[in-house]
């Protein structure tokens, strides 16, 4: 035994994806009480990944598992999302500086490409293009970071991170100003600055913690 963790079986990740996809994009509403039984004839698939998914949604804070009561979806709570984005926040810096320092080649030519497309769609604020950057931008992060622990906790907060923005973002974000902040971090990465690149994740998550307070004057 190694002590590392076995690959998720393809059934238990073919239910999370759609799970977690599901409850992101509120087809599966914040409130909703649900079963497995019910899950599993929704997907299409046996109880056992459906349960496994769950677990590991459950460890998101996407879901909650309550014992004879059956299985709630989390509900949408800027509270928590505040206390998410000052976890993130440290995370954030930690991963943006590291990847400076550890992009190859490849990574930073491709960091360049994502900043120089965050400013088109910043200048012609296309939501599909910005949401398809954000993407590749957060994974090619990630790799180009090289810290597993760092990875890890941050995969359990994408969930939680990605509804609050998918419910909010057409009546209080910013769109133009956040692809301009994410390609300064982008930037700053493939030219192999850690202290500019960290210095720049500050700022997009303070620009992302004022997205989060404004929910609620729009929400007033």
């Amino acid at each position: 035994m190694t002590g590392r963790q076995l690959p998720a079986a393809p059934l238990t990740e073919r239910a999370y994806r759609a799970l977690e996809e599901q409850i992101v994009t509120l087809a599966l509403e914040p409130g909703a009480v649900v079963s497995e039984a019910m899950l599993a004839e929704r997907l299409g698939l046996g109880r056992t990944p459906v349960r496994e998914a769950l677990q590991r949604l459950a460890r998101e804070h996407l879901v909650q598992i309550l014992p004879r009561r059956g299985i709630v979806v989390s509900e949408v709570n800027v509270g928590t999302q505040l206390r998410l984005l000052e976890t993130r926040r440290e995370l954030e810096r930690l991963i943006a500086r590291a990847a400076a320092r550890r992009a190859d080649a490849r990574e930073r030519a491709r960091f360049a490409e994502i900043a120089a497309e965050m400013r088109l769609s910043a200048d012609s604020n296309d939501e599909t293009a910005f949401l398809r950057l954000d993407r590749a931008f957060n994974l090619l992060l990630m790799t180009a970071a090289r810290n597993e622990f760092a990875e890890a906790a941050m995969q359990l907060m994408h969930g939680l991170a990605r509804r609050f923005w998918y419910i909010h973002w057409r009546q209080s974000a910013d769109l133009p100003l956040a692809a301009r902040l994410h390609a300064e971090v982008a930037e700053a990465v493939a030219a192999g600055h850690p202290d500019i690149a960290a210095a720049a994740s500050d700022r997009l998550m303070d620009y992302l913690e004022d997205f989060t307070r404004a929910t609620l004057h729009a929400a007033a």
